[in-house]
């Protein structure tokens, strides 16, 4: 979910962004043009009334500066002229002994600059014609007290939208956090389901969800449905086949195979390998269908019962030692997990002196788990062969009835790492390593 907001955020913030800087563009511009505009006008006003101060004289054309305004008689003031004819030309004494630019075009012209007085000009050229002579009149103003009013705006203007674009992403930070809520509902429903803490997804969300949580709630029924249909037919195969399989093992053991040493023994084999696949799989299929879905293992809460079934079954003489990390709980399914762990310190039992020890810790990255033993161990040389591919303990080291079929499936579905290795104790250390996947699964989500 954070992932969304942050994409659904940044995609929000580069699109404000590229709508704002134009729209602040488009509207600073359109501003300006019409701020030009406006001048423009006050420009041609003083334009035709220079016009109409061209006067005759006794000597042809005459400018009578009474009727000037008084800007353009001070030096520097910001407002300037030049009137160009046939006989000659006229300069307001406000350009003192500076020229005003002449431009080769007629209409308003902008960012002029004023010759030795930093000032920039907005100019308005002009052609008229009055008695019978062909008149130019160029009027300018100083345009850098406006400039520097719109620097203001623009200053004041990208402080507001900011501060808009903050208001709005905190709004929309608020309104998209609010809109996901059902959806962080949903992910902790799920989460819950992977725990074991519920069996369907509540039917309560937005209507846009509906359909969504529909389906997964007729998946799970179908899936639950679909593994109980499974596990029956795989119980009821299993007690079909047990009752042939004692007619088998009987006839083997009989004396009609006396002559026969070899085949007796190939056939005793082979029968004892089916019956304890059968029953390897038939216990597993009614431990799963015991087992809450997704339930997971309290060491506090489950390993002492263990315990004290082992040391019934095993006898007092021999000491069980639990190193488990206090509060730990393992996000495996509980089933399986005291399963491998009954498996493995059963075995760890029945070849122990007097001490068999167990230690669940939680390294960097996953979870390990150490059985070990004060027994006979294992040769090192055969322990590559035991945990090789299809093999069991039991079938490949005499004297050694280990059986870790089951350990090697659960373990290698898991994703996981298992190691024989010398204990401290004098015997074998059984050592697996099981991934992290509650917090891969967190990552993901």
């Amino acid at each position: 979910m954070r992932s969304i907001q942050r994409r659904l955020s940044l995609g929000l913030i580069s699109v404000l962004l590229i709508i704002g800087l134009v729209l602040a563009q488009i509207s600073l511009w359109l501003f300006e043009v019409g701020l030009q505009r406006y001048l423009e006008s006050g420009l041609r006003n003083d334009a035709e009334l220079l016009l109409v101060a061209i006067v005759r004289g006794p000597n042809g054309l005459q400018l009578d500066e009474h009727r000037l305004s008084p800007g353009y008689l001070r030096p520097y003031s910001g407002h300037y002229f030049r009137i160009d004819f046939d006989g000659g030309h006229w300069r307001s004494r406000s350009l003192w002994d500076l020229e005003l630019p002449q431009p080769e075009e007629t209409g308003l012209h902008a960012d002029l600059e004023l010759e030795k007085s930093n000032q920039s000009l907005l100019l308005l050229h002009s052609e008229y014609r009055k008695f019978g002579q062909q008149i130019s009149i160029t009027v300018a103003r100083d345009y850098t007290p406006v400039q520097a009013s719109f620097a203001l705006v623009q200053r004041i203007g990208l402080g507001l939208g900011l501060a808009g674009l903050i208001l709005i992403l905190v709004l929309q930070r608020i309104t998209v956090r609010r809109a996901l809520r059902p959806l962080d509902r949903a992910r902790e429903q799920i989460f819950q389901l992977q725990q074991g803490q519920r069996s369907q997804l509540d039917e309560q969300v937005p209507l846009e969800l509906e359909p969504l949580v529909a389906q997964i709630n007729h998946l799970l029924a179908h899936t639950e449905n679909s593994l109980k249909r499974s596990r029956n037919a795989l119980g009821n195969l299993g007690h079909a086949l047990k009752t042939p399989l004692a007619v088998l093992l009987s006839l083997a053991e009989g004396q009609t195979l006396d002559q026969h040493p070899q085949l007796r023994a190939t056939l005793r084999e082979q029968l004892q390998q089916i019956q304890q696949r059968l029953e390897r799989e038939l216990n597993r299929a009614r431990l799963s269908g015991d087992a809450l879905p997704g339930a997971r293992l309290d060491c506090d809460a489950e390993l002492p019962g263990l315990f004290s079934t082992l040391r019934m079954i095993h006898g007092e003489h021999l000491q069980l030692s639990n190193r488990a990390a206090p509060g730990l709980i393992l996000p495996w399914d509980r089933e399986d997990l005291l399963e491998l762990l009954g498996n493995l310190l059963d075995n760890a039992c029945k070849w122990a002196d007097s001490l068999v020890c167990l230690s669940v810790t939680q390294p960097p990255g996953g979870y390990c788990l150490l059985i070990e033993d004060d027994g006979p161990g294992i040769p090192e040389g055969q322990r590559a062969e035991v945990l090789g591919r299809g093999s069991r303990l039991d079938e490949q080291v005499t004297g050694h009835g280990l059986g870790l079929g089951i350990v090697k499936d659960i373990v290698a579905a898991w994703g996981g790492k298992i190691q024989l290795l010398d204990s401290a104790l004098g015997g074998l250390q059984v050592r697996i390593d099981l991934p992290d996947r509650q917090a891969v699964q967190q990552g993901v989500q």
